[in-house]
């Protein structure tokens, strides 16, 4: 009997997308994040060192980011003291009981867009209707924002 041999077969180190376009792959901030995230997975086996964690991270943000996370941070603890503060993909966030993130804050500055965002999870319970905002535009913190903030998130852990 004869014996069958595969033929090797090169494959493209690069992939390319309909239309003919190169992909490189995740963007630096993308990897960056990723391994954020992966090192948060560590870290939740040590609660304690959360919180120190969400703190690090806002303390690493440039200037207004900074100052606006800072606010954000103590915003969330008064209106929902029962919420937890860890990082989420780099990220400070706030989790409920079940470690489950209900809220987080993302800095302009870590993907290099014109605002901050403050946003919910699905475990936030801010359901109206059939449609509703989770996500919200940061350019400015105001007192006006500062009251928004604290009423939705009393609403999410409701």
């Amino acid at each position: 009997m004869a014996k069958k041999t595969a033929k090797a077969t090169k494959k493209s180190t690069k992939s390319t997308t309909t239309k003919g376009k190169v992909s490189t792959g995740f963007s630096a901030e993308e990897r960056a994040a990723m391994r954020a995230r992966a090192k948060e997975l560590k870290a939740e086996a040590n609660k304690a060192d959360l919180e120190k964690a969400a703190l690090e991270a806002i303390a690493a943000m440039p200037g207004q980011d900074r100052a606006m996370a800072k606010r954000i941070h103590e915003i969330v603890k008064a209106s929902a003291p029962a919420l937890s503060a860890k990082t989420w993909y780099g990220m400070p966030a706030y989790a409920n009981e079940d470690g489950k993130i209900v809220c987080f804050f993302q800095s302009a500055h870590k993907f290099d867009s014109r605002y901050s965002s403050f946003g919910f999870n699905d475990t936030a319970n801010l359901d109206e209707g059939n449609m509703w905002p989770i996500y919200f535009a940061i350019k400015k913190l105001t007192p006006a924002e500062e009251k928004k903030i604290a009423a939705l998130v009393k609403k999410a852990v409701r």
